[in-house]
């Protein structure tokens, strides 16, 4: 698998460790893998951004990237034997395909773990991340407040 690193941009502006953007903090953790939860991880960041244009990079927790859009879709840590996309709000997401295979006991989140040698089902996971994308930006339509509407002066 080809190495992916190039830095994503990203709506979110503040900056990470060391003055580093929250894309190049996760270009670094990337190449520092330099093993299979790398490629997997640059290769989960490729289909983010290809599900979600306008996606934002963070990281968080000293060391966990981000992505979000509206709220946070899902999470990319990394272990010694699974790379785990979190989803935020993965309980109330359709998982047709069955993408869903840690974290289910939760009422909120729900993972994905990827091992070394899985397939991604490229197409599910985009589905998944439209899906957290559609849910982040209904939840938040529907929480806005609702501006009172004023009547024209002499109606």
């Amino acid at each position: 698998m080809k190495k992916a690193t190039t830095a994503m941009e990203t709506s979110d502006s503040k900056e990470g460790e060391g003055g580093h953007s929250p894309s190049q903090l996760i270009d670094a953790r990337i190449e520092e893998l330099s093993d299979w939860r790398g490629e997997t991880l640059a290769r989960v960041r490729i289909l983010i951004k290809q599900a979600d244009p306008e996606v934002a990079e963070e990281w968080k927790w000293r060391g966990v990237p981000v992505w979000s859009h509206a709220g946070m879709i899902c999470t990319g840590e990394t272990y010694k034997n699974v790379v785990k996309l979190t989803f935020a709000k993965g309980a109330s997401l359709e998982d047709p395909s069955g993408l869903f295979n840690s974290s289910l006991e939760g009422n909120t989140r729900r993972a994905i773990d990827l091992h070394e040698g899985d397939n991604i089902d490229e197409e599910a996971l985009r589905a998944l991340i439209r899906a957290a994308v559609a849910l982040n930006t209904s939840v938040r339509a529907a929480t806005r407040p609702v501006r009172s509407q004023k009547s024209p002066k002499g109606a």
